[in-house]
């Protein structure tokens, strides 16, 4: 037997025969959980949907992935939308003499969204372009299982749970009225709300942004380091601290990882960094005060002035940038779709204004400042507005030479 009829008699091992009466019941049915123990590695092949293109036209293939959608458009035909991640495929059943069998087809029909399925047919690219899928390929299905069988019911429909606001708008203006996830449901259904496209996008972006920060600053000569989040005493005072007992004694979690990176560069490291958690315990309640995130800190020696730690920080960031912008097109237009965002524009080297500079740009705009007191959040918001507008419009030009400026378009 070759190698691609042996592929097919594993698929057929591996499988249970739902229904004796159908002749065609080893291609579809539930697969139990014995079926599921491990066992000796089969061999068979898997193809990622996102892999799923033109170029394997009549090809057999095998894919696992979740069922976003049922349109059963008879008894003999019913189209099945495959998710795997940011990635759709379309599927399509149609009975065919030794192929694909009624009972097969009522099988697909029936199955529940958000269940896990395998699914083995043949790639073909239909004549129009698909609207409802991100690929542009369809699958004849030969061979369709249930992995795991998710309930008929669930708390959250991703569809409801993707939508934008502008959606909801253009609903509320044609007088229909769609169902809101609220967030008090996204968090007691989290491990629903977040096989939403934007939220598997926003995961996948923060793991990218933390790669390319560790692989930037390893390049310019910076060490990993973990510092402890259970301390004794506070690690920059004040009172946003989480305090706790821990066997009788004080003990607090860290508010950041700074004074371990200070006693690192005391130690001679030279050019530390570290990404972990950060406990806060503030009262305030604004998007820029959390009681726990992610901090990517980092800590250097400076040989002569603090603007070579700018300049770390001025290439670590376009270096994001231009990452994201380049690899990671797919997950930023998913985010933009339910939650719109301008793109994204940067220098390919950072404008640099000193303090007095600033001021005087505030105060030519006719906005007072205390010259040696501290910016607020909305000043800043101001200045930056400023240079933004001085940048793209020559009538405003600073007097720096600005280097032209980056989009991620």
């Amino acid at each position: 037997m070759d190698g691609n009829g042996g592929r097919k008699k594993e698929l057929h091992d591996f499988m249970v025969h739902p229904s004796i009466a159908d002749p065609l019941a080893d291609n579809y049915g539930d697969v139990p959980l014995i079926e599921l123990q491990s066992k000796p590695v089969t061999g068979r092949k898997w193809t990622e949907v996102k892999s799923l293109t033109s170029d394997l036209k009549d090809e057999e293939i095998l894919i696992r992935g979740r069922v976003q959608a049922i349109r059963a458009v008879s008894k003999k035909m019913v189209f099945v939308v495959i998710r795997e991640g940011l990635f759709t495929v379309q599927c399509v059943l149609m009975v065919a003499k030794e192929k694909v069998s009624e009972q097969m087809v009522r099988f697909a029909s029936a199955l529940s969204r958000e269940s896990i399925v395998d699914v083995a047919g043949i790639v073909s690219v239909p004549g129009e372009a698909l609207k409802g899928t991100s690929q542009q390929v369809e699958i004849q299905v030969r061979k369709i299982y249930c992995i795991s069988r998710a309930a008929a019911i669930l708390p959250i429909n991703i569809e409801d749970a993707a939508r934008s606001e502008e959606e909801f708008e253009k609903a509320e203006k044609d007088g229909k009225q769609l169902v809101r996830v609220n967030q008090d449901t996204r968090l007691n259904y989290r491990v629903l709300d977040i096989r939403t496209p934007a939220n598997q996008a926003i995961f996948h972006l923060s793991s990218e942004v933390g790669f390319i920060f560790s692989s930037f600053l390893r390049s310019e000569g910076f060490r990993r380091i973990h510092t402890p989040k259970l301390m004794g005493g506070t690690s920059e005072g004040g009172a946003a601290v989480f305090r706790l007992d821990y066997k009788g004694q004080p003990a607090c979690l860290a508010q950041s990882p700074q004074l371990h990176k200070q006693m690192s560069i005391n130690g001679d490291f030279r050019r530390v960094y570290e990404i972990g958690p950060v406990f806060r315990a503030e009262d305030s309640f604004t998007h820029r005060h959390l009681c726990e995130f992610t901090g990517l800190d980092a800590e250097m020696e400076i040989k002569e002035h603090y603007s070579e730690v700018m300049d770390i920080i001025d290439r670590l960031f376009v270096t994001i940038f231009d990452h994201l912008n380049e690899n990671c097109k797919g997950e930023l237009e998913a985010v933009s779709r339910q939650y719109p965002f301008q793109p994204l524009k940067y220098l390919r080297k950072t404008l640099q204004l000193t303090f007095p500079e600033g001021v005087q740009m505030l105060k030519e705009a006719g906005i007072e400042v205390d010259p040696y007191g501290d910016l607020n959040t909305d000043i800043e918001r101001k200045l930056g507005k400023l240079v933004l507008d001085k940048c793209y419009c020559p009538a405003l030009a600073l007097k720096v030479i600005i280097p032209p400026l980056e989009s991620s378009k």
